[in-house]
């Protein structure tokens, strides 16, 4: 009885917590929203001063968010790895009969 008392006022908290979350959203639509920054602005029209590379995703993804790209491909990596890993040893049970 009293673990259910404390998931219900655990899911009650955490319920509390989205709900003001979102009622400090900025409101949908409006002009100075944090979507309408100047990083877009910056990086659109000094690429080619800042990076020196003519593509300007490219300049994007090596220059700028190079940390970014290195973690996420990273995380890429190590979730392709485990996928191999665990199918490799399914492989295993199967031969050896278990």
């Amino acid at each position: 009885m009293i673990r259910k008392i404390m998931i219900l006022l655990a899911v009650l908290v955490a319920a509390y917590g989205v709900l003001i979350a979102v009622a400090e959203l900025p409101p949908y639509g409006m002009s100075d929203n944090p979507v309408h920054n100047q990083v877009s602005e910056r990086y659109i029209n000094d690429a080619l001063e800042d990076t020196g590379a003519l593509n300007m995703v490219t300049s994007i993804v090596l220059d700028y968010r190079a940390y970014d790209t290195m973690f996420e491909t990273i995380v890429l990596f190590t979730a392709a790895l485990a996928v191999v890993i665990t199918l490799k040893s399914d492989k295993r049970k199967e031969r050896s009969g278990k």
